[in-house]
Order: structure tokens, then C-alpha cells, then sequence
């Protein structure tokens, strides 16, 4: 295990409604408003210089076009990795094995859904309970030592209204 990671956890965008129209859910992409507001953050973040040395996203599809739109907002315009673990159901555990493969990418950008990303968040920062994240939502968190479970700070977490305030 590396000696320090920066990870930054996001849920993926607005994506259209469970229904009829999305039988499958795994299937289901963002909105177009969806898609806007992801692509107004990824300005927001580039302006704050996020370093980013790779996505890794669930490989539902609008977590895939989340991480894609992000990444593509970024410069260098980091790898976008799909990751099963990061799919609904999945465990911080297997997050953590994944995270691990990139030790050499100190700078891990990780998209997935609720309540696993705030799962995840917690599980990093040795909480009992989740954090809270918004659709767009996006948080700090950083690890030192020989252990992610319970090893990481939480440097900071911006909702969506506050990428939105960050793009003026």
C-alpha cells in the first residue's frame, strides 16, 4: 500500500427516473440537466486545480458519463477505469482493493452511487455512519499510513450548490 493517497468521491449526476422508460437500471443515463450541472463542476473543479491520476466509476451508465464528463473537464484529462465494486451492493472492502491497484496514481477520483459512495466515505474515515452525498456531490478525502479503513481525513466536501457558486 502507498504511503498517501488524495481520493476524491463523487455521485454521479442527475440521471433519468426508474420507470418504463428504464426498465433496466443499470441502462439508466443522466439527464440533460444532469449533464450540464456535472459539466459546470468539472469547470469548477479545474479551476481549483483537482489533480486527478485516474477515474474509477461504477460501470452503470450514468456513473460512466459522470466519470467521462469529469475527467474530460480536467487537464491532463485522467483514465476513466470501469469498476464492478463501485456498482450498487459492492463493499468499501472491494473498493479498497481496487484503490490499491493504483499506487503509483496518488490522486484517485472515485464515482459511484448512493448509499455506497457515503458508505465508502464513512468506512475511509473510520465513522459509523455514512456521509451524505447529493447527486454531484463531491468530497476530499485524504489517507496516510498502511490503511484505508478508518485512515483517512476529510479535507473537505462541496455540494452541488457550492460547484455551482465555485464556477462564477
Amino acid at each position: 500500500m502507498r504511503t498517501a493517497f488524495e481520493l476524491y468521491l463523487v455521485r454521479h449526476g442527475l440521471a433519468e427516473e426508474r420507470g418504463d422508460a428504464w426498465p433496466d437500471d443499470a441502462k439508466r443515463p443522466l439527464t440533460e440537466q444532469g449533464m450540464s450541472r456535472l459539466r459546470r463542476a468539472a469547470h469548477a473543479l479545474a479551476r481549483l486545480e483537482l489533480p486527478a491520476d485516474v477515474v474509477l466509476t461504477s460501470p452503470l451508465v450514468r456513473t460512466r458519463q459522470t466519470a467521462e464528463i469529469l475527467a474530460g473537464g480536467l487537464s491532463p484529462h485522467p483514465p476513466v477505469i470501469n469498476v464492478d465494486a463501485l456498482a450498487p451492493g459492492g463493499s468499501p472492502t472491494a473498493v479498497a482493493v481496487e484503490i490499491e491497484k493504483h499506487t503509483r496514481r496518488p490522486h484517485v477520483v472515485i464515482v459511484g452511487h448512493e448509499p455506497g459512495i457515503g458508505e465508502l466515505a464513512g468506512w475511509l474515515i473510520g465513522s459509523r455512519r455514512p456521509l451524505e452525498f447529493k447527486k454531484g456531490g463531491i468530497c476530499r478525502i485524504d489517507v496516510e499510513g498502511g490503511t484505508l479503513r478508518g485512515g483517512g481525513v476529510l479535507r473537505w466536501m462541496l455540494t452541488p450548490k457550492i460547484l455551482k457558486a465555485l464556477k462564477r
